[in-house]
């Protein structure tokens, strides 16, 4: 056990060594979604731990930018820590991200925490960094194991600022339901990397208000949900926060985000369709095209 969990730490620092052909744009005042799971490890145990944070970038100083997490969660097994005082630093223009400090554990007692990720490679949506570092709680420490996204939630189609106080609009789009867009339907004019909704990532303030009007010709419901990373038969979990009921074909749904944090939401039926909500006070809101919604071919 001890040689193959030495072996996956290796794998996640060594790909630091690559880091030269990868570049993470990171600047001042800027949203991000730092997502994704691994290991912790002690002696005794190896426990699944995912991390579900949203990042936000403050003052620059040479290669260096300092971020806040603004709310999110780290889990170990079935325990999940809030995030109580928990800061870091992009390092080197983003090659490098730090992050120390406290989360609260359920019986409300805090953990420390101290990571530390390179940079293993990106695409133009997102960045994928190895983590590796410690979880301190009141009956045990933990050497960390992660794989994660960075993602930002700003720099693409800014919505007006007049429009902030309105009610946000997201369609779901004509031929949804058949894992893509049929252009043999009439009317049909969806873009073709925005298969399933208009938005599928967007950023907002708590107690926005969204609109969700079904195009399609099948009725389809939006549920929140906590997502089950690398389970392909039960990809989420519903949480409860979230559900529409059943939305019929030329109907619409309101759903408000009451409260903070990441939203992950989804279509029970056709769990490929997803959108991606951050709710915070001080992240102007954004929205931002298909990501993982894209059909696969």
């Amino acid at each position: 056990m001890k040689a193959a969990i030495s072996l996956l730490a290796l794998l996640v620092v060594s790909s630091g060594y690559f880091v030269n052909e990868s570049f993470a744009e990171i600047s001042e005042n800027q949203p991000f979604l730092l997502e994704g799971s691994g290991f912790a490890v002690t002696e005794e145990v190896i426990r699944i731990s995912e991390i579900d944070l949203a990042l936000s970038s403050q003052n620059q100083r040479g290669s260096t930018v300092n971020f806040l997490t603004e709310d999110g969660f780290i889990t170990l097994d079935d325990k999940e820590f809030v995030i109580s005082n928990l800061q870091g630093k992009f390092l080197r223009e983003g090659n490098y991200i730090r992050l120390n400090g406290a989360i609260e554990s359920p019986s409300g007692f805090d953990a420390s925490i101290s990571l530390f990720g390179r940079l293993v490679d990106e695409s133009k949506d997102a960045s994928v960094y190895g983590f590796t570092g410690r979880i301190t709680t009141s009956d045990n420490t933990y050497k960390i194991i992660y794989v994660t996204k960075l993602s930002t939630l700003s720099k693409i189609s800014q919505i007006p600022t007049e429009s902030k106080e309105q009610n946000l609009t997201i369609h779901i789009f004509k031929g949804a339901s058949a894992q893509g867009v049929d252009k043999t339907i009439p009317g049909n004019t969806a873009a073709s990397n925005l298969r399933f909704f208009s938005i599928d990532r967007l950023s907002v303030h708590p107690g926005t208000v969204i609109n969700i009007v079904n195009d399609d010709i099948t009725n389809h419901s939006i549920i929140s949900g906590k997502e089950n990373y690398g389970d392909r038969y039960v990809p989420f979990t519903p949480d409860g926060r979230i559900s529409t009921g059943p939305i019929a074909p030329g109907e619409s749904a309101t759903i408000t985000f009451d409260g903070l944090g990441i939203y992950k939401l989804y279509d029970p039926d056709y769990n490929y369709m997803r959108i991606e909500v951050a709710s915070f006070p001080d992240i102007v809101r954004d929205t931002f095209g298909t990501t993982t919604n894209q059909q696969r071919n």
